[in-house]
């Protein structure tokens, strides 16, 4: 482990970030709206794939709002498969299972997470489908993500087959 990791504070900051991130899914689980709001800044962003939900969630509550629909409408749960957290930058990425039991569907992904230094909340989720592609669209990444403002490539490099 880098010596940054063992710094004062970091691994603690570390069990924080891990803890919050499974409190956010026993209230998604629970469909319980103010528990789930607690885990975010108040104006918090949820991306998502291109016509998945109607765009972003955009709020802390209209996040918990969405999620509660979820289990109580078509049964949603899910479950933390594999963690990764970078305290140092206060970002994680999680593999998850959603199960959708009224529709008899299961759904995997990944999300990337972004906490904000100052509150240690969830301020940012991007969420990432294992899915096919859409036949139909030519770029594929998450809908209302601004990419260009933080820096994602727009094109291959020259030279790129």
């Amino acid at each position: 482990m880098s010596a940054k990791y063992t710094e004062p504070g970091i691994p603690e900051r570390a069990q924080e970030m891990e803890k919050l991130m499974r409190t956010y899914f026993d209230a998604c689980n629970a469909a319980d709206v103010d528990k789930l709001t607690a885990c975010f800044v108040p104006d918090a962003v949820h991306y998502f794939p291109p016509d998945m939900y109607d765009g972003p969630f955009i709020g802390a509550r209209r996040i918990a709002e969405k999620w509660r629909d979820a289990v109580n409408n078509i049964g949603s749960y899910w479950t933390i498969d594999r963690l990764v957290i970078d305290p140092l930058s206060y970002q994680a990425a999680m593999e998850w299972t959603h199960f959708k039991t009224k529709q008899n569907k299961v759904l995997r992904g990944i999300e990337w997470y972004e906490f904000d230094a100052a509150t240690g909340l969830i301020k940012e989720i991007r969420a990432y489908y294992a899915s096919p592609q859409a036949p139909n669209l030519q770029t594929l990444e998450l809908g209302g993500f601004d990419y260009a403002s933080r820096n994602y490539p727009a094109a291959p490099p020259a030279g790129a087959r």
